[in-house]
């Protein structure tokens, strides 16, 4: 049983995330001919506060970028 497994910042839809979880099943199935229904996604959101580059969190990215 294929499971997916997406780790994103927060912020999206519920819709959005709906529609990431088909577009990888879909895309799954087509590509190895697996029932959509065998195949698993999880996407985790993750705080803006909890996620770096470079050592900065994007929530401090964005405090900056507001000046």
């Amino acid at each position: 049983m294929p499971f997916i497994s997406v780790k994103q910042l927060a912020g999206r839809t519920e819709e959005q995330r709906a529609e990431i979880a088909r577009e990888l099943t879909e895309t799954y199935a087509r590509v190895t001919g697996v029932k959509p229904e065998n195949i698993w996604v999880a996407i985790e959101e993750v705080p803006t506060e909890n996620w770096a580059i470079a050592g900065v969190t994007f929530a401090e990215k964005a405090r900056r970028a507001q000046g």
